[in-house]
């Protein structure tokens, strides 16, 4: 399957993910999978370049899981 098609920007309404130019099976950083994830696949630069921003979202995923877990352990009923 090519997705090479030549159709203006401002038609496109396919999400990043499937434009020639990004789909060359390299590594993401955390910061482009949560902005894919953010803006459902539409732009991978939308929180920017600074990696702290995807560290601290990886963080809160891990401490809502956590969070959930312990919780689940600790407050379940007998």
């Amino acid at each position: 399957m090519k997705t090479d098609f030549d159709i203006a920007r401002s038609y496109v309404c396919a999400a990043t993910i499937f434009n020639p130019e990004f789909n060359n099976f390299a590594n993401i950083t955390a910061n482009q999978a949560w902005s894919l994830f953010f803006t459902a696949g539409r732009d991978d630069a939308a929180l920017g370049d600074n990696p702290e921003v995807g560290q601290f979202f990886n963080n809160v995923l891990i401490a809502v899981v956590t969070a959930v877990v312990a919780g689940s352990f600790f407050f379940r009923s007998f």
